[in-house]
C-alpha cells in the first residue's frame, strides 16, 4: 500500500505530540478531531483539517471541569477521558467519561460554540470512553461504554444502552454487548467507537493495553449483539508499538481513513493515519494489511499548506493563545490583561511553594514529539522575597530554569528539579509529596531579567541554558551558558509531560509582584517537507 514514485506522500505521526485517544469526524469538507484533556483547563481540544494531515487547533468545548471544587487543584491523569466527536441534528456532540464522576456530554451549534454547560448522562465510578450512535436508519440512538478498573473493580468489557434521541438520558439499565473475558488473548477492552455500516452495527476498540495493544473490530446485526471479532491493526514488524484507540472517517471521494495514538513515553499518545478498506468478507482492513504505515499516499483530498497546532506566542494583550492550558480550574488575577505583548503572571502565594506539580496555576502546553529548542524572556518585577518565576518541563519529575528574588532583594537566575514523586500515590505523612533541589548554583541576574532555553533532543533528553545579558558567553557566541546536567522528561501515568510557565511565592501578606514572559519559541529541528 505504499504510494507511487509520483504520488505525494504524508508521513507519521500527522499531530506529534501529546493529542490522546483521538476521535474525528467529517462535517462537509472539514475534518474535525478532540482528544483527551485529562485535568487540564480548557479542555475537550477541538482541531480543523482539511486533509487529515495537517491540524490547527481552534478552540475548546470546555471552559471549566466540573464539580468546580473538584479541580480546584491539580488532578494531572483525571478529568476528561476519551471523548467521542460525532455530528448529528445540526449540532456537534461530545461525550466523555470522567472515572470518578459519570459520562457527561456537551452540545454546539459550531464548531466553535457556544457549548452547553456539561450534562451528567450517567453517574457513577469507573465509567469511561463512551460512544453515542444516532441509527438514522430507526431512528434510535445508542451509547456504548467501557470501565476503568481502578474504580469499579471491573474492566475488559463493553456495556451498551438505549439512548434517548436528545442525548439526554438513557432509556435502559445497560447490557454488556461484549465480553473481553470470554474472547481468548483479549485483555482491556477499552475506548469503543460506535458506527453503522453496511447494515452492521460497528464497535471499532481496542485492547491489550496502551504501550503493546491492538485494535479491534466487532460486527452485530443487532447492537445488543451477539458480536464477532477481528483484530485490524497491530504492531507486526513495524516501530510503532500499540496502534490503536481512535476513530474512522470517509472523505467525500469515499475513501476510508483511521487516526489512532501511539504511546512514546514522555511525549504522550502521538497520532498517526492510517488508510483503511473492506476486505471480501465486510471486515476493516487498516494501514497496510494491519500494520502501521510509516508514510503512505495522500488522502484525495484538495491539497493544503502545511499547518500544526501553534507552539509559539507574543501573548498579545496578555492573553495566552489556545495552545496554553492551567493545570487546574483558573482563578481571577492569575494573568492581567493589558495593552501590551507579554504574558503577565501574578507570583501566586502559596504553601506549595515546594513541588510545582501541586501547583493549579501553572500555564503548559503539549511537549513536541521531535527534536526542538524552546525559549521565552522573563523579567521578574517589583516583588517580596521569595518570589520565583520560569520555564518548566513538568511530569511526574520536573525541572525549571528562571529567576528568584533573595531575602536581599537581588534577583537570581535559579536552576531546580524534582525526582519523580509517584503522583497516584496520596502525599507522605507531612502533607508533601517531595522538595525540589538545586540543579545548579543560584546566578546573579542583572536587571531582575534573562532568556531562558531548553533543548529537547532524542528521548526527551532536556538541556537548560540561560543568557542573562551580562555579556559573558559559552563558546556559542549566543551569550547562552548551560545550567545544570541532562534531564530526562517524565510523563505522568496517562498524560505525557508538559512545558510549562509559572509564577509563585512563599505564603505571606500582601502582593508578591508579577512576572513577565514574552516572545515564547518552539523551534522544531526536524523537517518535514513530505507534509
Amino acid at each position: 500500500m505504499s504510494a507511487g514514485p509520483a504520488e505525494p506522500v504524508y508521513r507519521n505521526p500527522v499531530l506529534n505530540a501529546d493529542w490522546s485517544d483521538p476521535d474525528v469526524i467529517r462535517v462537509g469538507d472539514d475534518f474535525y478531531l478532540t482528544a483527551s484533556s485529562f485535568g487540564r483547563v480548557p479542555g475537550l481540544p477541538l482541531l480543523h483539517s482539511r486533509d487529515l494531515v495537517n491540524w490547527t487547533l481552534v478552540g475548546h468545548a470546555l471552559q471549566r471541569l466540573e464539580p468546580e471544587s473538584e479541580f480546584a487543584v491539580p488532578r494531572h491523569d483525571c478529568g476528561v477521558w476519551a471523548p467521542s466527536l460525532r455530528h448529528h441534528d445540526g449540532r456537534f456532540w461530545i461525550f466523555w467519561g470522567d472515572p470518578d464522576q459519570g459520562i457527561f456530554q456537551v452540545n454546539a451549534p459550531e464548531v466553535r460554540g457556544p457549548w452547553t454547560r456539561p450534562h451528567l448522562l450517567k453517574a457513577g465510578k469507573g465509567l469511561i470512553d463512551p460512544c453515542p450512535l444516532w441509527d438514522d436508519e430507526t431512528g434510535e440512538a445508542y451509547l456504548v461504554h467501557a470501565w476503568a478498573k481502578s474504580r469499579s473493580g471491573v474492566k475488559n468489557r463493553l456495556t451498551g444502552h438505549r439512548m434517548h434521541p436528545h442525548g439526554t438520558e438513557l432509556l435502559d439499565e445497560g447490557k454488556v454487548i461484549v465480553d473481553g473475558d470470554r474472547i481468548p488473548g483479549w485483555f482491556t477492552l477499552e475506548g469503543p467507537k460506535l458506527y453503522r455500516h453496511d447494515g452492521w452495527f460497528w464497535i471499532l476498540a481496542p485492547a491489550g493495553g496502551v504501550e503493546t495493544g491492538w485494535q479491534g473490530a466487532f460486527r452485530s446485526r443487532a447492537f445488543f449483539g451477539p458480536y464477532e471479532e477481528k483484530v485490524v491493526l497491530e504492531q507486526k514488524d513495524t516501530d510503532v508499538n500499540g496502534p490503536h484507540q481512535g476513530g474512522w472517517v470517509r472523505t467525500p471521494s469515499g475513501e476510508d481513513w483511521f487516526l489512532h495514538f501511539q504511546q512514546r513515553g514522555a511525549y504522550g499518545r502521538v497520532v498517526h493515519l492510517q488508510p483503511m478498506r473492506w476486505d471480501t468478507d465486510g471486515w476493516p482492513v487498516i494501514g497496510d494489511d494491519g500494520a502501521p504505515v510509516a508514510a503512505h499516499r495522500r488522502p484525495d483530498l484538495p491539497p493544503q499548506p502545511p499547518a500544526a497546532p501553534a507552539g509559539d506566542d507574543d501573548f498579545p494583550g496578555g492573553r495566552p493563545g489556545r495552545q496554553w492550558q492551567w493545570t487546574a480550574n483558573p482563578r481571577d488575577g492569575w494573568a492581567t490583561h493589558h495593552s501590551a505583548d507579554g504574558l503577565r503572571l501574578t507570583c501566586v502565594r502559596t504553601a506549595d511553594a515546594h513541588d510545582l506539580r501541586l501547583l493549579p496555576h501553572v500555564l503548559t502546553q503539549r511537549l513536541p514529539g521531535a527534536p526542538c529548542t524552546v525559549e521565552v524572556d522573563l523579567r521578574l518585577d517589583d516583588g517580596e522575597p521569595g518570589a520565583r518565576a520560569g520555564l518548566v518541563v513538568l511530569g511526574d519529575a520536573y525541572s525549571w530554569i528562571g529567576l528568584e528574588r533573595g531575602p536581599d532583594g537581588a534577583v537570581r537566575l535559579v536552576h531546580r528539579f524534582a525526582e519523580p514523586a509517584a503522583m497516584g500515590a496520596p502525599p507522605t505523612s507531612s502533607g508533601q509529596w517531595g522538595r525540589e533541589r538545586d540543579a545548579a548554583p543560584p546566578r546573579p541576574a542583572p536587571g531582575g531579567r534573562a532568556r531562558l532555553r531548553v533543548d529537547i533532543g532524542a528521548g526527551a533528553r532536556c538541556r537548560f541554558s540561560y543568557h542573562t545579558g551580562d555579556g559573558t558567553e559559552d563558546g556559542t557566541g549566543d551569550g547562552f551558558r548551560p545550567s545544570g546536567r541532562v534531564f530526562a522528561a517524565t510523563p505522568w501515568r496517562w498524560v505525557g509531560a508538559l512545558l510549562g510557565l509559572v509564577a509563585l511565592a512563599p505564603t505571606g501578606q500582601g502582593h508578591a509582584g508579577t512576572a513577565t514572559f514574552t516572545q515564547f519559541r518552539i523551534r522544531i529541528q526536524e523537517k518535514r517537507a513530505d507534509r
